[in-house]
């Protein structure tokens, strides 16, 4: 059975993991031993290891045939210390990775004022968060290429589910964009994004980008209306551009102004992907049935 490595497993890996551990035998590196009973208990065999620790990563080299990175960069800067650390740490093993799928974000494409994009898109990141992402990028495909590893990169959007959805925000009353002034989301359910990765894992191209999308056109607004009514909360106000600014965090403004949709055809032909939650507005209309 082959081994897998999984770095960062929070709650995409975990919902990947019934499947991953019928196929796999699998290894996760953890920061603490918080949930190492638990993750035991799932079939997982956990590594102590602190990305922001390169020294604890040693005991990963060699480990995984294959390899689903889903760690953040650190919170601060321009390039992702933490992927740079894993990558040097995998290249010091006698055994590399035949595989690795990573999740990065649809932010790196920047601002592209509501035009459909595609993986050939150009990449123009326009925050220090996007920037960290672009950089991880860069450095996994130069590390697949140069080391003949096959690493696929997944740009995931707005990642929703029933336990991720922005209710504070909501119950807050925090305003959006006026209609006219209001930019395009993109949105994939968690556990369609768990399948995409486990799926890439096999049929993932070396090199390739692919953008793990649902099929959902929404502005903000609009998505936001469709949580409100869903959940029986008033909707949000709509106010002109100048007077969020003045109501809302820069991080919060951050998502404000980019906008954009994303295509999603390559994960439908090249994996032969199919979403179980292909639509925001059916899965919160299912949402609500369940619930009553």
């Amino acid at each position: 059975m082959q081994r897998l490595l999984i770095i960062g497993c929070g709650d995409i890996a975990r919902r990947a993991l019934p499947w991953l551990v019928g196929h796999y035998r699998v290894y996760a590196a953890v920061r603490s031993s918080a949930n190492l009973g638990e993750l035991r208990a799932m079939g997982v065999t956990p590594l102590r290891a602190d990305l922001d620790k390169p020294h604890t990563l040693k005991r990963l080299a060699g480990i995984g045939n294959v390899v689903l990175h889903f760690a953040p960069p650190q919170e601060t800067g321009l390039q992702d210390k933490r992927t740079r650390a894993l990558i040097a740490a995998l290249s010091g093993g006698k055994i590399l990775p035949r595989r690795l799928v990573y999740i990065s974000t649809s932010g790196v494409y920047g601002n592209c004022d509501g035009a459909w994009v595609s993986e050939e898109h150009p990449v123009r990141p326009q925050t220090a968060r996007a920037r960290r992402r672009a950089d991880a990028e860069a450095r996994l495909r130069r590390f697949g290429r140069s080391r003949r590893v096959a690493v696929s990169i997944l740009r995931a959007p707005g990642i929703y589910a029933g336990n991720r959805l922005p209710l504070t925000r909501l119950e807050r009353g925090l305003p959006l964009l006026r209609r006219e002034e209001d930019i395009h989301t993109n949105h994939i359910h968690a556990d369609d994004l768990a399948l995409i990765a486990r799926t890439a894992l096999a049929r993932g191209r070396p090199g390739r980008i692919y953008n793990a999308s649902d099929e959902s056109a929404l502005k903000m607004g609009e998505y936001f209306d469709l949580l409100a009514d869903r959940l029986g909360l008033p909707r949000a106000p709509r106010l002109p551009r100048a007077e969020v600014e003045q109501a809302l965090s820069p991080a919060m403004l951050s998502f404000m102004g980019e906008s954009r949709r994303l295509t999603n055809r390559r994960i439908k032909r090249e994996l032969a992907v199919r979403l179980t939650h292909p639509d925001v507005a059916a899965t919160l209309a299912a949402m609500q049935k369940e619930a009553a």
